[in-house]
């Protein structure tokens, strides 16, 4: 019975044009043999079975033959050849009409007696060295007794060692001097699969060809090569997932596809070699997509069972999720399909997929995934760590509609009722319709901001009627909840809260906290008006317990006609003393300091910061300011961030709308030095009292105590 030779050995390729995939390197040796421009050493690197020993061996065959001899180095023509040497010629250009001005790629002729040779292995002029287990010094130390001898037929002798990185350093310090100045008929090609691992000084001696993982669709064209010449029936699905699951290395491939011939026999179906080699075919991954699009979670945890079952990884079920994710985002584009290394049959499916499915949906979907495979290592229960972004990826395309009703909605829109009949609150009041926060009364009235302002500048700025409240929009009826219909009442008494007007005087100081005149003064050349009562703030009365008002709209309806209805040139003057410039009332202590201490204790409820600033002792001056002496500038910051507050508080319970308060920090005077050990402590006492020195002395005691 004939022995079985494997296709990767049969098929193993003899010419530069039967290499598969590695054109570029080809092109270069060919190139070099014709000009003549051969270096005396080159380094194959590549991934496994991509053909740098293939190409070695070439490359040592075809230098060495006598066609290339005759018709390169010596120059005679081909029609000469063939005339005095027709065993030497290449079929090819035998056959050619005018063989001369033929072009043809420089190969083997494959007939000559150098050529023969090298086909039986009985070649004298090239030797292979197996790195691996030749890696001492006294190996290369034979080697390069070797190199010594000239070649007795033929012009070059080639080494060709493989595995070269397993050389030990000083085995490669050993090889450096013949590598760098060899002979003139020795050439030395070192093929190797981790090129990082050799030393640069190799590196420099070497020109490097470095080769590339073979794409799966030359793959699967040399399989069908083999197939037909073997005369076997194979699917081109069946050879192109063997060409995907080679990843790269056609020596793997073979291998493969001899395994699958083995047992399928002559009749190569897609489904033996998935049943065969154990790979998550694409129905499965197709069938996920199905179930996610149309948020089918009992299907999609069934799919994961079925996996599972099958004995199939869990990582490598979400490692070819994300390339099936990753497969149907760039058939979305025409132009990015061919980015998709998979069978006719099978991209048709992608496309057809990616149809309907959204962008949104795909790109939200990888990224789930992706992070689902960076944390499955890290993960306890790793099928409930899966079944998660199964079910995050389920409800996926829900979530992402969600979202785009949510931006689609006009932002002002008043927000319906949700799906479970809970219903959304909604104001009363237009935020549009509600008059300015500066608008001036003009009859005298406090403006809405709580501070009076002058009516005659007040009507030079800008009319009444321009800042009246519109119509508000009718109330949209809801199912549950409380509109505010009517005047919210107070339990606050206005009459116990307002201050009495008192009489208006000039305000010339600037005031401390903003810099401008007091809101309850007026500059030099106005009308005195009314000082504004001061509302208590939000802040404070929220801790007390006490609910602030809210104009109804009916009442702003009916302010806003009045204030159109009032003369723009009235002006209103309290009959109040007249008093001189800086005169102030005098302030009691006492009520100061007891309003001081209730505002002391509300704060010290809500920040035990804001009690610490302010529990310490102050007095106000004849100019109504109250010097607060902070310990350092946080303290400082901390009184700033509630000053507003506290002093409108401050002003509204005291009766002093002029009071104020300024900040100092207090310099830390330093304490002297510290005394912490026993002889820092006699040494200060000794300072005070010299007689402890004589004592000490006199009694010959120590200072350790």
């Amino acid at each position: 019975m004939e022995n079985f030779v494997v296709s990767a050995r049969k098929y193993r390729p003899a010419t530069f044009r039967s290499v598969v995939g590695q054109q570029h390197v080809t092109t270069t040796l060919q190139n070099a043999i014709a000009s003549q421009h051969l270096a005396q050493a080159f380094l194959f690197c590549g991934p496994r079975g991509v053909g740098k020993t293939t190409c070695a061996r070439i490359l040592a065959k075809t230098i060495n033959c006598e066609f290339v001899e005759q018709h390169v180095r010596q120059g005679r023509p081909v029609s000469e050849l063939i005339q005095t040497q027709p065993d030497i010629v290449p079929t090819a250009l035998q056959q050619a009409a005018d063989p001369d001005n033929t072009p043809f790629e420089l190969e083997a002729c494959g007939k000559c007696a150098s050529c023969r040779a090298f086909q039986e292995s009985a070649s004298f002029n090239v030797h292979e060295l197996d790195a691996a287990s030749n890696n001492s010094v006294e190996d290369i130390r034979s080697l390069v007794e070797q190199v010594r001898y000239a070649p007795q037929q033929g012009r070059f002798k080639v080494y060709i060692i493989d595995e070269v990185h397993m050389l030990s350093n000083a085995a490669f310090n050993a090889f450096l001097k013949t590598l760098e100045e060899p002979p003139s008929y020795a050439i030395f090609i070192l093929a190797t699969t981790e090129r990082h691992k050799i030393i640069p000084t190799i590196l420099s001696r070497c020109q490097i060809f470095d080769f590339n993982r073979i794409k799966v669709d030359d793959m699967r064209k040399h399989l069908r090569y083999v197939a037909t010449q073997e005369h076997i029936q194979a699917e081109d699905d069946a050879l192109h997932l063997l060409a995907q699951k080679a990843d790269g290395g056609l020596r793997d491939a073979l291998s493969m596809f001899d395994q699958m011939v083995t047992f399928s026999g002559q009749n190569l179906r897609y489904q033996d070699v998935v049943q065969n080699l154990h790979i998550l075919d694409y129905e499965y991954y197709f069938r996920l997509v199905d179930a996610l699009l149309t948020e089918n979670l009992s299907a999609t945890l069934l799919l994961l069972d079925e996996v599972m079952q099958q004995g199939f990884d869990l990582h490598n079920f979400v490692v070819g999720a994300a390339e099936h994710l990753r497969g149907l985002l760039v058939c979305k584009d025409p132009v990015t399909v061919q980015l998709l290394e998979v069978s006719d049959n099978i991209r048709a499916r992608y496309v057809q997929q990616a149809q309907a499915a959204p962008l949104a949906f795909l790109l939200s979907a990888l990224n789930l995934v992706s992070l689902c495979d960076r944390e499955f290592k890290q993960a306890k229960n790793q099928r409930l760590h899966v079944e998660l972004t199964l079910m995050k990826l389920a409800y996926l395309n829900g979530a992402v509609q969600f979202a785009r009703d949510l931006q689609a909605a006009p932002a002002n829109a008043p927000q319906a009722s949700s799906d479970n009949g809970e219903a959304k609150k909604k104001s009363s009041v237009n935020p549009e319709a509600a008059p300015a926060p500066v608008v001036a009364a003009a009859n005298g009235q406090p403006s809405t901001n709580g501070t009076a302002v002058s009516p005659t500048r007040a009507a030079a700025s800008s009319p009444p009627l321009a800042h009246a409240p519109a119509d508000p929009e009718p109330i949209v009826p809801v199912e549950s909840g409380v509109e505010e219909l009517h005047d919210t009442p107070s339990v606050e008494d206005e009459a116990a809260t307002q201050v009495p007007p008192t009489r208006l005087v000039r305000d010339t100081v600037p005031h401390v906290d903003t810099g401008r005149p007091s809101v309850a003064g007026h500059e030099p050349g106005d009308a005195p008006v009314v000082a504004a009562p001061i509302r208590p703030l939000p802040s404070l009365t929220k801790g007390l317990g006490v609910a602030s008002k809210l104009p109804s709209l009916t009442a702003m309806k009916e302010q806003a006609a009045r204030q159109s209805a009032a003369p723009k040139t009235a002006v209103i003057e309290e009959d109040a003393p007249s008093a001189a410039a800086g005169s102030l009332p005098a302030i009691d202590d006492a009520r100061l300091q007891q309003v001081w201490n209730e505002l002391k204790e509300l704060r010290k409820a809500g920040s035990m910061s804001e009690y610490t600033v302010l529990n310490r002792p102050v007095q106000a001056d004849e100019r109504h300011v109250i010097v607060l002496r902070v310990d350092n500038p946080v303290q400082e910051d901390v009184f700033n961030d509630f000053r507003a507050d506290f002093l409108g508080e401050l002003r509204r319970r005291t009766g002093y709308p002029r009071l104020t308060v300024q900040v100092e920090v207090v310099e830390q005077q330093s304490t002297g030095r510290k005394l912490y050990t026993s002889a820092d402590k006699f040494e200060y006492l000794a300072e005070k009292f010299p007689a402890l020195v004589a004592m000490k002395q006199r009694l010959g005691l120590d200072t350790d105590f």
